[in-house]
């Protein structure tokens, strides 16, 4: 089998596509768990709540 630069620039194209769709999937399912609601709702109140302002 003969591989030529077209050939694997090809492969890497499309592995490089799966990967990234692949990793898309995986944290959309992480970001939408049901046990990481508390989490992440209590980091978006914290950045509300922080009153004292950066230079504390």
């Amino acid at each position: 089998m003969d591989l030529d630069h077209e050939a694997l620039v090809a492969f890497a194209k499309s592995f490089g596509l799966f990967y990234l769709i692949a990793l898309s999937i995986g944290v959309l399912i992480y970001a939408c768990w049901p046990a990481n609601r508390r989490r992440f709702d209590r980091a978006a109140r914290s950045v509300l709540d922080d009153e004292g302002g950066p230079w504390r």
